[in-house]
């Protein structure tokens, strides 16, 4: 293959959303792109995704920034309740957008994986097609080579954004111990919106919460998180919602009676506490959850997946020095994404609590930090939320936000 800028080719392996923003981001900065996924189409797996700032800014170098930020739902207050319907925390989507520069965005994963897909040529994503990584070249020299059904394919870049039990990440890192599970499981749900008007909330009971949550389109997400031994199942998961949460606060029980049967989603939470050496190897690197998949206790591991791949984009220019690009990747991408992990355990931790004398101190902790201001409840995302990527926008028509401060890679 040649290794002019014209024919540098990208094989992303893995269609979520880390791997289609890289996707896309790799053709915008013009690479020739293929998107190999094993599932027989793009429809995604999951429900809802809250997309911060961060995350926002990011999209912004391609283009989609502006279009996700119109879709922005949440409006007033909102906050942290007990299962009795008691407020332990307030906060305001006015100045949670005035303190980290824009509004978090909760929206349905199908949304944002069809307008991603939208910004790719035709044919760049190829469905029903499951990729395992055959070698993963070397910087300076030999192609990396993906094997599928249909033979091999070699590419300058491979890109491994194949999720949590990463293929590709086991074969660069055959030692490393992987994602460990983080002791307790979730549910999703998207239901039409109760009839009674309800604030934005999320809900800490003993080692378990709930949030409910409005969809710009009228509807509701809905997650919730408890305490639980490794691959247990219900064989009714609403029921198990409806046993667990159904004597919660209003609306809990009535957005869980709202759930057509079969449409809860239960994923047991697995995280990568022990970070990877690097995050790429050879012609090969890693975005998201395949990288550092983290808790969602801090709703960052999408966010976290669309930085990583405008970053990579941008150290990774078709006909560049792709080894040192590669490294200037890890070196950004691992230190900061090693943080936000450990961040999100820490606060698993605090949700994992059920003892009543812990319980109480926690959420008297919350109470006391909620009257000293809510700035100090935002405070928790200092750092995380106001990240601002390495570049301007180089997509055409891109309504970029840059500030001229120094960029956080």
């Amino acid at each position: 293959m040649s290794g002019s800028s014209a024919a540098a080719r990208a094989v992303v392996v893995g269609s979520g959303i880390g791997g289609l923003t890289a996707a896309v981001a790799l053709h915008q900065r013009g690479w020739e792109v293929t998107v190999l996924e094993r599932a027989p189409s793009l429809r995604p797996v999951g429900a809802g995704i809250a997309l911060a700032p961060n995350s926002q800014r990011a999209l912004d170098v391609i283009g989609l920034g502006e279009e996700i930020r119109s879709l922005a739902a949440w409006q007033g207050a909102g906050g942290m309740r007990t299962p009795a319907g008691r407020w332990l925390s307030r906060t305001d989507a006015t100045a949670a957008a005035e303190r980290f520069g824009g509004p978090l965005v909760l929206l349905h994963r199908s949304t944002l994986v069809e307008r991603l897909a939208a910004r790719l040529p035709d044919g760049a994503v190829r469905t029903g097609c499951p990729a395992g990584l055959a070698d993963p070249g070397t910087a300076g020299g030999a192609p990396a080579r993906v094997t599928t059904p249909d033979g091999d394919i070699e590419a300058e870049l491979v890109v491994g954004a194949d999720g949590i039990h990463s293929g590709v990440r086991r074969a660069l890192f055959p030692a490393h111990p992987g994602p460990r599970y983080s002791g307790f499981t979730t549910w999703r749900v998207v239901v039409p919106a109760p009839e009674a008007p309800f604030a934005p909330h999320e809900t800490w009971g003993p080692g378990s919460l709930w949030g409910t949550q409005p969809l710009a389109d009228g509807r509701v997400y809905a997650y919730a998180a408890a305490v639980a031994p490794e691959g247990g199942r219900a064989a009714d998961e609403q029921a198990e919602l409806l046993g667990r949460f159904g004597h919660w606060h209003d609306p809990v029980p009535a957005v869980i009676a709202a759930a057509s049967p079969g449409t809860v989603l239960r994923n047991d939470v697995h995280h990568m506490i022990d970070p990877l050496p690097a995050h790429h190897r050879g012609r090969t690197a890693l975005v998201g959850d395949a990288a550092h998949a983290m808790a969602p206790t801090l709703g960052q591991g999408g966010n976290q997946a669309i930085e990583d791949a405008v970053v990579l984009a941008h150290h990774a220019p078709p006909g560049g020095d792709l080894g040192a690009g590669l490294a200037a990747h890890s070196a950004v991408r691992l230190p900061r994404t090693t943080a936000v992990v450990r961040k999100s355990a820490q606060v698993a931790r605090m949700m994992a609590l059920r003892g009543a004398p812990a319980v109480a101190v926690r959420d008297a902790l919350m109470a006391t930090v909620s009257r000293l201001g809510p700035g100090l409840v935002l405070r928790t995302f200092d750092g995380i939320a106001d990240w601002r990527p390495p570049q301007r926008t180089y997509a055409s028509g891109a309504h970029g936000v840059h500030d001229g401060r120094p960029a956080q890679h």
